[in-house]
């Protein structure tokens, strides 16, 4: 007889999501001495912290729904948000994304599971759109130098207001002007930044301001929050007087048509990408810009594609300036790498790509014109318009005893209108809208006596006059912003942009720390549904059911998984999430009255991040050694947190460590900060290693982030985007970050801890994708998952421990999730560098694990529980076959420097060469195996120049002459 267990669906998730089959774990099982994954699990992680009961069956299922469910699931949930027509703005605008660019870029995992672009020479399609949206910011701010983009526009002021301090005496002024006509949400995320950095926010009218008074910067929106468009070329002039910077936050559709803020004299510009063809998606991702003058360029946050060559003197792209890492900065920084919206930043670039500057001159003239009908109009109806100089947002005085009935007929028609006092309504325009919602705007604010208004009757021209504003420089004069026009030369140049870049759609990217596992095609499906994309992040609440389900059950599953009473879904970036975390820690000690608190240790493996984020947060970094096994030195932490005293704010710890392993005194470091008052800061970068086996909150941890692009399937998209949600314990709860948005009150605590991030819930529209990991996996297959993944590593590590030093292990001799081989000696044998192991690995089809963190001269390895046997087993032989071509170094069967370790990677140009002059076979360079002769992948260019890519900074898209060859 059949039970009805058997009645349910046989094709289960996480069959399909771990990779290795029940008889390869076992196999991998006896390898390691143990008959049973729950024999082998006790044996790695401390007993002291096992999770006592397994997770909630009734929150996070049993084991798991099918994929089908999941998505009928969320689509009942989607169908609860109102996609209504917003009329909002803010910084957010609808927009169309062209749909080659949707299937071929946001939909397509050659695009969305590529690592960040550290090994640059298989990377060179991603680094190239990196350069293409570079220069599309700086053609259109006239800008001298820009980066590869940062979070959201808020965040970007913040960083641009740091910046700006960076430039000027750091023991003068530290006032910081910012104009009450930027974005109320941009103006609460600085004012945020500024407290922990002891920064004086002064907020006012930039007309009536006193600018006499010492202040190092300013802020102004360019046009401004309610549609004006101001000639800032006088005020600038007198900030420069003053000795202060001058920062435009700049829309850059607006500035197709408006003179540039480079041309006004700015100093530094921000901004957002979004309506770039970016869906609203309820607040992100999206990518943000800022660019800056070319001899501010070493204190430019975040990252920057610059142009260099390679060793065959061919033109390729790489990151510049990476001395400016955190892994190597740390407690000097005060900004973060890790602030990129890589995949956004592409999907804008590709927009601008595709329509070309005319094309977008077009779309940004068709906005203004609609919103010069609905202005002609509305005054025709007895409004009174704010200004007659703006670009797509007017603002319309209504009056008090108007505004409700307006209100009331916008709310029956499906519009959102955005009430800027009791007085004054804003109507932002964008792409989608269209003539008939000009005249259903008419009848809105006519009570619907709007019937003799026609847009014929109104003689508007269609090129728009700015005045004194008009531009007249030219931008995207590049060919590459004129010639892909067509649907078929546009799909041939993004695949020949995707066929440089390894993926996992590739190979496996065993990265130790950044976990590139599965980004499975059914947890992708649901962000690109209008009813999550279409969203504007401030819509009334009552719009927005669908999310706050959504939100609010994902909420509670990843509550249950690390035990943690509260969770902020805010950050938008993991390290956005520390930053929180942070500030969390700094607000309950201060709530306390304990605001002597500032001392943040770190131990010495930490990622880089972590020391950065804690300068943000207004906190001084004191460094914790680690011992000889890669754990934090208790009686080190013990002395020093002990010296801190009264002044000890937090503990920032990595568990399992940054070496790869579970330490064994976890709750006894924890029970050290607290009995000295402090709390402990969990960076969850490594929860891979935890979920269903134990959990943060129940060992001792107030605070953690965690990487929903690392552990909860979230894709890294190139470097970007991610989410760094936060859990805190119950007196932390208080401090989660706020948001100013109108209905958006409730969210996080009541603390005084403002926004980090520009939306109340970050980057919601990639949200459904780790709800739907979870929900697919269950209680059971999360648990499993996890313990695969310890797995697959300590199955590695016994493979290549006899061919390169494990530098690290736990109790039993077991690592954790990841596992550092140590690299060093063969420096001395034969010459070689990791590096070069590192591009070897390429001519082999793989991408190299973490180079030299956290100890250089290593390697990390990460497998994830998704990669299968025989793909462990490949990256493993292939690692070994390379040890053995460094073995004939060291026998002086090959030349220490010419030499195929020394001279990887070699290209399709070198190889296919009438001449070859290299003392081995053209097959050992590019065929080593049999798997690489039927599946190469070739690295678009040879070994890069690094150095001379930082000596001659090139960071806009290649000369036109090198283009053309």
């Amino acid at each position: 007889m059949k039970t009805f267990h058997e009645l349910d669906h046989t094709d289960r998730f996480a069959n399909r999501h771990i990779g290795p089959s029940d008889s390869e774990v076992q196999k991998m099982l006896s390898t390691l001495g143990y008959s049973s994954l729950e024999q082998f699990t006790q044996a790695v992680v401390p007993a002291t912290i096992h999770l006592a009961q397994p997770l909630n069956p009734e929150l996070m299922g049993e084991s798991g729904v099918s994929e089908s469910a999941v998505l009928f699931e969320l689509k009942a949930i989607a169908a609860q948000n109102v996609i209504a027509k917003s009329y909002l703005g803010q910084g957010y605008s609808d927009c169309i994304t062209p749909l080659v660019i949707l299937r071929n870029i946001l939909e397509n995992p050659g695009w969305y599971t590529a690592y960040t672009p550290y090994q640059a020479e298989i990377a060179q399609g991603r680094l190239e759109a990196l350069l293409n949206y570079q220069t599309l910011v700086m053609d259109l701010t006239g800008m001298e130098i820009a980066n590869a983009s940062l979070l959201d526009e808020g965040t970007a002021a913040a960083e641009a207001m740091a910046m700006a301090m960076a430039l000027k005496d750091p023991q003068g002024s530290r006032a910081f002007f910012v104009s009450s006509s930027c974005h109320p949400q941009t103006i609460a995320v600085v004012k945020t930044r500024a407290e922990a950095l002891g920064i004086q926010v002064l907020v006012g009218d930039h007309e009536t301001f006193n600018f006499s008074q010492p202040i190092f910067a300013a802020l102004l929106q360019y046009p401004t929050t309610d549609g004006s468009v101001s000639d800032y070329r006088k005020l600038i002039a007198k900030l420069h007087g003053h000795d202060a910077l001058a920062i435009l936050a700049a829309d850059p559709m607006a500035l197709t048509l408006l003179t540039s803020p480079g041309e006004l004299g700015a100093d530094i510009a921000v901004g957002s990408m979004q309506r770039l063809g970016v869906p609203m998606g309820y607040g992100g991702p999206h990518a943000a810009y800022i660019a800056t003058r070319d001899q501010y360029k070493r204190q430019m946050p975040g990252r920057i594609v610059g142009l260099s060559k390679d060793a065959e003197g061919r033109p390729a792209a790489r990151l510049a300036l990476q001395t400016r890492e955190q892994h190597i900065r740390r407690d000097k920084a005060t900004s973060n790498i890790c602030t990129a919206q890589v995949l956004l930043a592409v999907t804008a670039s590709m927009y601008a790509v595709y329509h070309g500057p005319q094309g977008l001159k077009k779309i940004a003239e068709r906005i203004h014109l609609l919103a010069r009908f609905f202005a002609e109009g509305v005054k025709k109806l007895g409004f009174e318009i704010h200004s007659d100089s703006y670009f797509d947002t007017v603002r319309v005085k209504v009056g008090k005893t108007a505004l409700s009935s307006v209100l009331s007929a916008a709310e029956k028609a499906g519009v959102n209108l955005r009430v800027l006092d009791d007085a004054n309504l804003c109507v932002a325009f964008d792409e989608v809208k269209t003539a008939s919602d000009v005249g259903e705007l008419w009848d809105v604010f006519s009570g619907g006596n709007a019937s003799g208004l026609k847009l014929e009757s109104f003689d508007l021209a269609s090129t728009p006059s700015f005045g004194a504003l008009q531009r007249t420089s030219a931008y995207l004069t590049h060919p590459v912003f004129n010639s892909y026009h067509s649907e078929t030369e546009m799909l041939r140049y993004m695949y020949r942009l995707q066929s440089k870049d390894l993926s996992l759609a590739h190979s496996m990217i065993p990265l130790g720390s950044c976990t590139m596992k599965l980004n499975a095609t059914a947890e992708m499906i649901p962000i690109t549904w209008p009813e999550f994309g279409k969203l504007h992040p401030f819509v009334p609440l009552s719009q927005a059911k669908g999310y706050t389900e959504m939100l609010t059950r994902l909420e509670g599953m990843l509550s249950e998984i690390t035990g943690f009473d509260a969770i902020s879904l805010q950050p938008n970036a993991g390290s956005q999430g520390e930053y929180a975390g942070l500030l969390a820690i700094r607000g309950y000690h201060h709530a306390r009255g304990e605001t002597q608190r500032d001392v943040c240790l770190i131990p010495q493996s930490a990622h880089g991040t972590n020391p950065a984020s804690a300068v943000m947060a207004g906190m001084k970094v004191v460094v914790v050694k680690t011992d000889g096994e890669g754990n934090v030195d208790v009686d080190d932490l013990r002395a020093k947190a002990s010296e801190a005293g009264s002044h000890l704010a937090a503990l920032m710890v990595t568990y399992p460590s940054t070496h790869g392993v579970f330490e064994e005194r976890i709750k006894e470091i924890c029970e050290l900060i607290h009995a000295q008052g402090g709390q402990v800061y969990m960076d969850g970068a490594n929860m891979n290693a935890q979920v269903g086996l134990c959990r943060p909150a129940d060992f001792g941890a107030d605070v953690c982030h965690l990487n929903l692009h690392k552990t909860f399937c979230i894709p890294h998209g190139g470097g970007g985007p991610g989410m760094g949600p936060i859990g805190v314990r119950a007196h932390l709860a208080a401090y989660l970050p706020s948001h100013p948005a109108t209905g958006y009150e409730n969210v996080g605590g009541k603390g005084g801890v403002g926004p980090v991030s520009a939306a109340p819930y970050g980057s919601a529209s990639i949200l459904p994708i780790s709800y739907a990991y979870i929900r697919m996996m269950g209680a059971q297959g999360l648990k499993k998952a996890t313990s695969v993944a310890i797995l697959n590593a300590n199955y590695m590590a016994s493979k290549l421990q006899a061919h390169y030093p494990v530098l690290y292990r736990g109790k039993g001799g077991l690592v954790a999730h990841e596992c550092i081989i140590d690299l060093r000696p063969l420096k001395t044998t034969s010459g070689v560098e990791v590096e070069d192991v590192a591009k070897r690995l390429m001519d082999y089809g793989f991408h190299a694990p973490t180079v030299s963190f956290p100890v250089a001269g290593t390697m990390m390895i990460e497998p994830t529980e998704s990669e299968s046997f025989q793909e462990i087993d490949r990256f493993c032989d292939v690692m070994i076959q390379i040890r053995e071509e460094i073995r004939e170094i060291e026998d002086g069967k090959a030349d220490r420097l010419r030499n195929v370790v020394k001279l990887a990677p070699h290209t399709a140009t070198q190889v296919m060469s009438d001449s070859w002059d290299r003392p081995y076979s053209r097959e050992k360079a590019a065929f080593p195996t049999a798997w690489v002769r039927t599946n190469k992948f070739w690295p678009a260019v040879a070994r890069i120049d690094n150095v001379h890519g930082d000596r001659n900074l090139v960071c806009t898209c290649a000369p036109v002459e090198s283009y053309q060859n």
